[in-house]
Order: C-alpha cells, then structure tokens, then sequence
C-alpha cells in the first residue's frame, strides 16, 4: 500500500457525500458535514438530535434532509467517512516515509523506525481529534450505530490502514529484518497493540492526554516486546 490511490483507495474530499448535484449543492453539504462532526464528536451518535446538527449548520432541518435523505445515519457515515480517510491518507503518508519497502532501514535501525512510527500514529490524536473524538463514541455505542455506518467506517478507515501496516511489515520481512511467522496482517495488530493502542485507552482517544515521559516508556516498552517476537533471527 503506498501514498497513492491504489492502496488508500475511496474519495480523500470532505463531500464524500455521492452528490451528482452542483458546486453550490456540495459546497452546501460539505458546510453540513463540517458542522455535525463537531455535534457527533461531542455528543455521540445516540445523544446527537437532527435539531442540534441543523442548527450546528445554520441550516433548516428541512434542508439538512434534502441534502442527506438518509438523515441522521446518512450524515453520520458521511462525517465518518470524511474524517476516517484524512486519517488513513496521513498514516500511509507516514509509513511510506518511514518504512518505505524500497528504501528498508539498516538492521541497527529497525527499532528507531518502528518507535518513530508509532509516534507518527499517536501524534495524529492531536491533529485530529474531532476524528477521534468520533472514534470513542463509535467504540462506545457500537450496539447503537447502525451497522452500514460501522462498516462505512471500517472500509473508509480501519480497513485500507490496516492493510497499509501489514504491507510494510511485509516489507520489512522481505528486507530480512522481521519473520512474520506467515502472517503480516496478525502481525501488524500485535504492532499496534503493544504501541498506539494502549496511549489511546488510558488517553481516552486524546480527550486526557498523558505526559510525554510515559508515553515514550509505553512506546520504547511495546517495540522492543515486538521485536523480541519478530526480530529475523
């Protein structure tokens, strides 16, 4: 997976709304769009009334489902989607930059790339957090949002970066610096569990963020676990 669109795949544009309509229709349900992710990241999918994300647009219920017909579901997917793919494009930028399979690190630099990596992917937490704001709720009400939106956002998002991950570490397979035992994609979950995720659960994605000392202590702690495992020999 590169920094192209062959391996991040889907509309990187705020109005990744399907609209056929005309500039100033997209123009309109960008502004909407804009709008809700802040209401949605603040109030959640359940608790977000369509009265709240209307007048968040300045704009007539009326208008808002003339625009997203779907209504509160349709919107959603749409803020999702658009948040979820800057997201993903930011990620695959970072990997390709640090673990670009053509240009793979040295053997003695393989943890230094691994630890920057991860720290790329943490950083973003402050560089978008209505998108992860988004992503606590969805975490939280999964038994409430419906399940064409948590795929929307598995496919836009969770899905192509994840794909992304397991290609560069397939790469550094291939450049005889880890052993994937048969399975990037395993791999690359055991990557992010030992690094990324525990900042966001004890930082309640971003909400409380955590002294930089300890999150240096959990990211250097969770590489050097991981190449305890996957270290070529």
């Amino acid at each position: 997976m590169s920094a192209g669109s062959s391996r991040s795949g889907g509309n990187s544009r705020t109005g990744s709304t399907g609209s056929t309509g005309s500039p100033r229709k997209l123009e309109k349900q960008i502004a909407i769009a804009s709008a809700s992710c802040t209401v949605f990241g603040r109030e959640g999918y359940a608790r977000a009334s369509v009265d709240a994300l209307a007048a968040a647009a300045g704009v007539s219920t009326r208008t808002l489902y003339n625009h997203f017909p779907g209504g509160k579901a349709m919107l959603f997917a749409t803020v999702v989607t658009w948040t979820s793919t800057r997201v993903r494009d930011a990620q695959i930028a970072m990997m390709d930059a640090i673990l670009n399979p053509a240009r793979p690190p040295r053997p003695d630099d393989v943890e230094r790339d691994l630890v920057a990596l991860a720290h790329a992917f943490i950083g973003l937490m402050a560089d978008y957090p209505d998108h992860f704001a988004l992503v606590r709720h969805i975490h939280a009400e999964a038994d409430h949002v419906p399940p064409e939106v948590l795929e929307a956002w598995t496919n836009a998002g969770p899905g192509p970066a994840g794909r992304a991950l397991a290609d560069a570490m397939a790469g550094l397979a291939a450049a005889g610096l880890l052993d994937l035992h048969g399975d990037a994609a395993l791999v690359s979950t055991h990557f992010m569990a030992l690094t990324s995720q525990p900042i966001l659960q004890l930082s309640h994605y971003g909400v409380l963020p955590i002294p930089r000392p300890q999150v240096d202590r959990l990211v250097t702690g969770g590489v050097a676990a991981f190449l305890r495992a996957y270290r070529a020999a």
